[in-house]
């Protein structure tokens, strides 16, 4: 197979899948390790792609961030039946931890007649938890403006003080080989640590995120509960193999 066509079909499996394993590669075109790692050179250094660890990514997916209100209007409607779905976990007496985020904050209202303890490092949520009557501490720490997060060593501080039944965390991405991952790393500190301090973890988000990888690591994808909205049967059934996976039904 010639250099051009090998190449053309890396793109094409990267457009299709946004992340790419050297195996995924090695299986489309029978190419050595030798020659998958030399078109990832040439293909990286045409700014095609980024290379990772054991594969490539769509060059702009590793650090793009966008802000809360860019993201509040995205796949909203299966952000509040993936949120519906993290609100039938919780029951009456949990403390849990509610990470920053847009599907996170749908979880809320499905809240109003639960007896539980929300910490949350989200000042997005504030408003919503106080007009609901919901038990709320707020961690410190310092205030990132695109996000509404709040981040830090203080922040990590105040979150090592609890103990959670339960841990509601966003992501920019979720890959059957790379993790959950999201492009701040004091962000991944945060989901980090509140993973480590609670019974359960569970990541919420839609399908829009599969196969996507961003700069930071938050845990590895067995490591949380992943709760999701349609995805297709062959990345199912990978990701099922190594997580639990709840699909709802759009």
């Amino acid at each position: 197979m010639l250099t051009n066509e090998r190449q053309a079909i890396i793109l094409r499996l990267l457009e299709e899948k946004q992340t790419v394993t050297n195996q995924d590669i090695y299986e489309a075109t029978s190419a050595s390790d030798s020659t998958i790692r030399r078109d990832l050179t040439d293909l990286e250094n045409n700014n095609k792609l980024q290379r990772i660890h054991g594969g490539a990514t769509l060059t702009e997916k590793k650090l793009q961030e966008y802000s809360i209100a860019e993201k509040s209007t995205r796949n909203l409607q299966e952000k509040k039946l993936i949120a519906k779905l993290a609100a039938d976990t919780i029951q009456n007496g949990d403390c849990i931890f509610l990470d920053a985020g847009t599907t996170t904050m749908q979880l809320i209202p499905y809240l109003e007649n639960k007896e539980v303890v929300v910490v949350t490092n989200g000042l997005t949520h504030l408003d919503l938890l106080i007009e609901l009557g919901i038990t709320t501490y707020l961690t410190g720490g310092y205030v990132k403006q695109k996000t509404s997060a709040l981040i830090g060593r203080q922040a990590i501080q105040t979150l090592e003080n609890y103990r959670f039944d339960r841990c509601f965390l966003g992501v920019n991405g979720f890959h059957n080989d790379f993790g959950y991952t999201t492009p701040d790393p004091e962000e991944a500190s945060i989901k980090q640590t509140a993973c480590s301090l609670a019974k359960e973890t569970y990541v919420l988000a839609d399908h829009t995120k599969l196969n996507k990888v961003s700069f930071s690591k938050v845990c590895d994808i067995q490591r949380a509960i992943l709760l999701t909205d349609t995805l297709p049967n062959q990345d199912y059934d990978i990701l099922s193999k190594k997580t639990i996976v709840k699909v709802v039904n759009t």
